[in-house]
C-alpha cells in the first residue's frame, strides 16, 4: 500500500520533510516547552519515570488494544489508560489500568472531555 508523502516540518522556517506535524528535532522542543509551560504542574509529577515503568511493564504484558478485542479486532496498545483518572482518586494499580491504541484512547478521553475541558 503506498504511504502518504512527506510534508515540510510545521516548525517556522524547517525545511525538513516529515511523516508527522514536526521533525524529530523540533518535535522534541515542541514536547519540552508543552511539559514546561503548559501542562499543569500536578500532573506533570504524577507522570514521570515511575509512572513509564508501570505503563511498559503493563503493555508488554497486553500487547494487544482491550477495546479493539471487545470487538474482534486485534490491535496494537500504544496508550495505557486510567479507568479512574489520578485526579479522580484513580490509582496505578492493573484494575484501574487498560492498554488501548491511539484511537481507542482518543475517542474514550473525548467522551469523558478530561482532556479537552474548558477551563
Amino acid at each position: 500500500m503506498p504511504r502518504k508523502p512527506k510534508r515540510p516540518c510545521s516548525f517556522p522556517g524547517c525545511p525538513e520533510l516529515t511523516d508527522g506535524r514536526y521533525c524529530d528535532m523540533h518535535q522534541r522542543q515542541v514536547d519540552a516547552y508543552y511539559n514546561k509551560y503548559e501542562r499543569d504542574p500536578q500532573t506533570r509529577k504524577r507522570y514521570g519515570r515511575r509512572w513509564k515503568r508501570i505503563r511498559d511493564r503493563y503493555i508488554s504484558e497486553h500487547p494487544l488494544c482491550e477495546e479493539c478485542q471487545k470487538y474482534g479486532r486485534l490491535t496494537p496498545a500504544e496508550e495505557v489508560h486510567h479507568i479512574i483518572p489520578l485526579s479522580k482518586g484513580g490509582t496505578n494499580a492493573d484494575s484501574n489500568l487498560m492498554s488501548l491504541c491511539k484511537q481507542c484512547h482518543s475517542s474514550i478521553t473525548a467522551r469523558e472531555g478530561e482532556r479537552w475541558a474548558r477551563r
